[in-house]
């Protein structure tokens, strides 16, 4: 999950260059994304929530085995591992909106030109990581 995010968080710093061109030059922001999906109440929320999705489906086809044979489990075990994938994909994509949403409005408020991943920063910059933690809305499953 961590992985897709970065790659994500990628994506919004070069877009946040042509958006930087309509900000007065305010500095660079960075945002330490491992620490956001490590701390991030609602990024554990999301990982609980899919955690548990999972022990479902797990304990769902281990009770559907015995009623079925070898490849009606294995289609069953396919089909499972699809649904979960899409899930887990789906929250993904909450956790990537959520911080970029967040950054956006720190980095406007801020005036900041851009916002990198912490890594790409040697030296300088605003650490925005706490505010955009506290600025993070997601929805947890089902309670839209």
């Amino acid at each position: 999950m961590k992985k897709i995010v970065l790659c994500l968080l990628a994506v919004m710093v070069f877009t946040a260059g042509t958006a930087a061109a309509a900000l007065p030059a305010g500095g660079a922001g960075f945002l330490d994304v491992n620490r956001i999906m490590d701390e991030s109440p609602k990024v554990k929320a999301l990982q609980a929530e899919l955690n548990r999705r999972g022990q479902e489906i797990m304990q769902q086809l281990a009770a559907e085995k015995l009623k079925l044979t070898p490849e009606q489990y294995e289609q069953k075990q396919a089909e499972a591992y699809k649904d979960y994938e899409e899930l887990k994909k789906t929250y993904e994509l909450q956790i990537d909106g959520s911080i970029k949403q967040a950054a956006a409005q720190v980095a406007k408020e801020k005036r900041l030109a851009v916002v990198l991943h912490n890594k790409d920063i040697l030296a300088g910059g605003t650490d925005i990581t706490d505010e955009v933690m506290r600025r993070m809305k997601l929805p947890l499953p089902g309670k839209h």
